[in-house]
């Protein structure tokens, strides 16, 4: 018999190295029957293509290459630590929660964060007409630079314009294109991503999660049952389904973790036979649509002659069957006659529990009128969010692909169903998973022309309740369901089980700082300005009382692939604080920086005191005498330590 190997060797060619390795690097480049897909590749590698637009809308798009270029971008914003939250009841916890535009969250996590997420679930707005979706984007280059960024013509880069402030098609997949593709990066390469999303927008979403994990990554389309009863006001039909599309980052090694096994489940196993392989189930043995070859007589213990039933066959070969039988594999009832079946033995089950299908019944995972009660209870009564999803559809999802100690994402956080989905799953199994939620501030109020604050048309209740944004919202329900879970598991609850968060806010520099950064001259000799205090949460309006300092230090730690629980020591140069992180990198950021600090720097390094391999400093800080006493005196050390100049 040839081995598996030998068989293997058998189909090899003179490129297959090369393409198991490209395979491995990009799999989204190879289709479902393993071909690799060159024009898609090609595609790719141009700067751009034009001819999307004059096709028009399937995959090829209004706006794919915009969106492709949003993958490729660098974040404007800065990460601003909301220091009342993280030194106050967040101290101690390792979940993260951002407030902002997930699109510049995922670019600030590309490095920090790259190959590091195990699932992420999302439920993105479903562009149903009704206004759950409007493109953000306001296009802020000029018609010249989206001329010269995108090789368009004036016909072609007012079709592209025209997607702001609509819910087309073209405009929902130019939004949701480069947050996908900046997603897959975050992904382990183990990880699974879970997108929620109804008819409206389900086929033009799987065709572009085709092109970005590859369709050889795609694991599922799951049906969720939503609804338990009929909306009878609807004309034709009244939906009661919702999907979830499940892609993995390399499906060929991806594997369920299973749904845990239930009592009633594991009950259906028996032994009438005393096997002492011991308790079993049967199993069908006929299977459809029939194949000719396994349509063959079985003649029972008893004499019956008995064959599969019309259109089906056995789900075994004639061969197959008789060492089945050998075995004492097939059963035919307690009386010897009846048809055949085979015996499922629970001790050679998948350990890690059943195999998950792909319809999801409400009864099992919650329903969309459940899922509005429970949290309405939780928030006091008052139902600040329509059709939130349940907790435990999402808490499934967690279950099959992660291990105790993973890392659960959802950039479009809404309510916070994931967070409180970790944080049940964390109590029910001991795990000590961690969330990373991002909200976009979106408000609960819209400011007259007499400068008077007017709720919004869903936001009514949440504004008289004094919260301005939803990020607010949701992470007030975190707080509350961690304290639920408390009270509802005091005598079990670990020790160390993590019911908050720490909390960053990403924002825009204000056009003050933009203008004073733009001016700025390196090489001059006196800083006219303190550049540092321009980041504070107090001049960047918002709340958390951090300094510039430590937005500065926060933005460029993730920059740099530091997660935000990366231990920071403060070193004291005279009177001067730097910031060292990991033996690796020492941060100048504040202005007061001279020659004194030069001089004990490099005699701290010299002597191997202190060890690292870079220092950075923020630019702005530092005249150009400094700067070059600085870069000087590191080059004359022995060993390299490289100056980086950020500005």
């Amino acid at each position: 018999m040839i081995s598996d190997n030998e068989r293997y060797n058998q189909t090899v060619k003179p490129n297959t190295a090369f393409l198991n390795e490209l395979k491995e690097k990009l799999p989204e480049f190879f289709t479902k029957d393993g071909a690799f897909d060159l024009e898609k590749f090609k595609n790719q590698l141009k700067d751009k293509n034009i001819n999307e637009l004059s096709e028009g809308y399937q995959l090829n798009f209004i706006g794919k290459d915009y969106a492709r270029r949003q993958a490729g971008e660098m974040p404007t914003t800065v990460i601003v630590p909301d220091e009342k939250q993280n030194n106050g009841e967040g101290k101690d916890s390792k979940n993260l929660f951002f407030t902002g535009d997930n699109l510049e969250v995922l670019r600030h996590l590309q490095s920090a964060y790259a190959n590091k997420i195990d699932v992420i679930y999302i439920d993105p707005p479903y562009n149903t007409g009704n206004g759950d979706f409007i493109y953000p984007d306001s296009f802020e280059y000029s018609d010249e630079q989206l001329s010269t960024m995108l090789g368009l013509d004036d016909e072609q880069i007012e079709r592209l314009k025209s997607i702001q402030g609509k819910s087309s098609h073209s405009a929902w997949l130019t939004f949701m294109y480069p947050r996908l593709q900046l997603a897959k990066h975050l992904l382990k390469q183990t990880g699974v991503i879970f997108i929620s999303i109804d008819d409206n927008e389900d086929g033009n979403l799987k065709e572009i999660c085709d092109e970005i994990f590859g369709e050889a990554n795609f694991l599922a389309q799951v049906v969720w049952e939503r609804a338990y009863a009929p909306i009878n006001l609807k004309k034709n039909f009244s939906p009661s389904h919702d999907y979830m599309l499940v892609y993995g980052r390399d499906a060929n090694i991806i594997e369920t973790n299973g749904i845990v096994r239930s009592e009633e489940a594991d009950s259906l196993y028996k032994n009438p036979d005393n096997d002492p392989r011991g308790d079993w189930k049967p199993s069908d043995l006929s299977v459809g649509p029939a194949v000719e070859a396994n349509i063959y007589p079985v003649t029972t213990p008893s004499g019956r002659v008995v064959e599969p039933p019309a259109g089906r066959s056995w789900s075994l070969s004639q061969k197959a069957f008789r060492e089945r039988l050998a075995d004492n594999r097939i059963w035919f009832g307690k009386n010897g006659d009846a048809v055949p079946s085979m015996k499922r033995f629970k001790s050679e089950l998948r350990k890690t529990g059943i195999t998950p299908m792909t319809i999801w019944k409400y009864d099992e995972v919650g329903h969309s009128q459940s899922a509005t009660q429970g949290l309405q209870e939780l928030m006091g009564g008052k139902k600040y969010f329509v059709y939130p999803k349940p907790i435990k559809l999402v808490q499934r999802a967690i279950q099959l692909y992660s291990d105790e100690n993973s890392i659960i994402m959802d950039f479009f956080a809404g309510s916070g169903t994931t967070a409180e989905a970790v944080m049940q799953q964390n109590v029910e199994d001991g795990g000590h998973r961690k969330f990373i939620m991002v909200q976009l501030p979106e408000k609960t109020y819209h400011t007259n022309k007499d400068g008077k604050k007017i709720p919004t048309k869903g936001g009514r209740i949440a504004f008289q309740d004094g919260f301005m944004s939803v990020d607010e919202i949701s992470r007030e329900r975190i707080r509350r369901a961690a304290k639920k879970i408390r009270e509802d598991n005091e005598l079990t609850l670990p020790e160390d089980f993590d019911g908050s968060f720490k909390h960053y806010r990403v924002v825009k520099p204000v056009k003050q700082i933009l203008e004073e950064i733009d001016d700025f001259n390196p090489d001059s000799v006196d800083l006219f300005t303190n550049m540092v205090d321009g980041f504070s949460s107090q001049s960047l309006k918002v709340d958390g009382d951090a300094s510039g300092e430590e937005t500065i230090l926060t933005t460029w730690l993730v920059k740099d692939g530091y997660s935000l629980d990366t231990e920071i020591q403060n070193i004291k140069f005279g009177n001067y604080t730097a910031h060292q992180v990991e033996d690796s990198r020492l941060y100048l950021i504040n202005e007061g920086w001279s020659s004194s600090q030069t001089k004990e720097l490099l005699n701290q390094l010299g002597t191997h005191q202190l060890e690292v391999q870079s220092v950075v400093i923020f630019g702005y800080s530092f005249n150009i005498a400094e700067l070059r006493e600085l870069e000087n005196g590191l080059k004359q050390l022995d060993s390299k330590v490289t100056l980086i100049k950020r500005y």
